[in-house]
């Protein structure tokens, strides 16, 4: 006998994890998941994000197949002006990693399937009025749709430009680095596919930028003399943090849309999963309006650090190059050195 229903607007990792955790711990409850595009994981946004993951304590069983697993990340490096914050992985309590993103969320949509949940693909939902579930999950991604069926904005938002470049002179499979410039926002490297010698090289920008993310990209590739042959381009918005509200009335807010990303790097893989696991386990618990609370337990702190120094750095960049830089090598001494090198 089904119990009640739950409707969730988005197929990709928010969606779906709270969908596996709904019919794991409660299989009869209906659950549909609505898709806009005409498949899971292989779809033009499959691919929109650097394709980094960490797999936290928290979220061992959500480990990708590894069959999805391209690289094991050992190094992580923080270049800012002349200083290199090198980070070794081994210090970290995760296992950092890059993959298909897009085989990911294929995967989870075939554990989910075969959960029960119903994935309606090619349903694009418009309105939230169209939905009658006595819970709705919004994993619609940045921007809501239903943020925008609702009138309610989203919080603070970063542009991204990313191209996926073959054949690289640059490619090195241990290592994701992550460059700051004098300006509010960063570059990105991430190895990708080892076969084809590829990365992800992308330009995130914070603040009322009005320029070209493309030609930012070009130059910095022409300063730092990388080469190859791109074969895919991304971009789109990146939420900054945690979006508020996290629940309206009896709607959830999971992913890119409650969670957003992590403020200094912009990861959000694990973010999504982690908050479609909690909602999830709250819709069933019947303690929905719990939600909230346990987000902010698990990423308030460091979107609150994250955010800090990112204010302090728009601040500091207009008086100049090396105020910035000192706020930002001052933050990863304060924040990242004495808890990844603590013995």
């Amino acid at each position: 006998m089904i119990r009640i229903k739950i409707d969730i607007v988005g197929g990709g990792f928010g969606g779906l994890c709270t969908a596996i955790t709904i019919k794991r711990l409660d299989k009869t409850i209906q659950v549909t998941v609505h898709e806009k595009h005409n498949q899971i994981g292989y779809n033009p946004e499959g691919r929109r994000c650097a394709e980094g993951y960490n797999v936290y304590p928290a979220l061992q069983e959500w480990g990708p197949p590894r069959n999805c697993i391209f690289n094991v990340i050992k190094k992580c490096e923080y270049i800012i002006g002349n200083t290199v914050h090198d980070l070794p992985i081994n210090r970290f309590a995760s296992s950092p990693m890059t993959i298909d993103r897009q085989g990911f969320l294929a995967h989870l949509g075939k554990k989910a399937e075969e959960l029960g949940v119903d994935l309606q693909t090619r349903d694009k939902i418009t309105s939230v009025s169209d939905l009658k579930g006595a819970y709705i999950v919004d994993a619609s991604g940045c921007p809501s749709t239903i943020r925008k069926d609702l009138g309610r904005t989203q919080g603070r938002n970063a542009k991204s430009y990313q191209q996926t470049i073959e054949n690289c002179n640059v490619f090195l499979a241990d290592t994701v680095r992550f460059i700051f410039k004098n300006s509010m926002g960063y570059y990105w490297i991430f190895p990708r596919d080892p076969a084809k010698k590829e990365i992800n090289l992308g330009v995130g920008i914070l603040g009322n930028f009005t320029g070209n993310s493309k030609e930012l990209l070009a130059s910095f590739k022409k300063e730092w003399g990388i080469q190859g042959d791109v074969n895919y381009t991304t971009g789109g918005l990146i939420p900054v943090g945690l979006q508020k509200p996290l629940t309206y009335k009896n709607i959830i807010f999971v992913g890119d849309a409650g969670v957003g990303t992590f403020p200094i790097t912009g990861e959000g893989v694990p973010r999504a999963i982690l908050s479609g696991e909690i909602a999830g386990k709250c819709i069933v618990s019947g303690h929905v309006h719990h939600y909230p609370s346990l987000i902010k337990r698990q990423f308030l702190k460091w979107d609150i650090a994250g955010k800090t120094c990112l204010t302090a750095g728009n601040i500091l960049q207009r008086i100049g190059r090396n105020a910035y830089e000192t706020s930002l090598n001052s933050f990863f001494r304060l924040f990242f050195i004495p808890k990844y090198y603590k013995q």
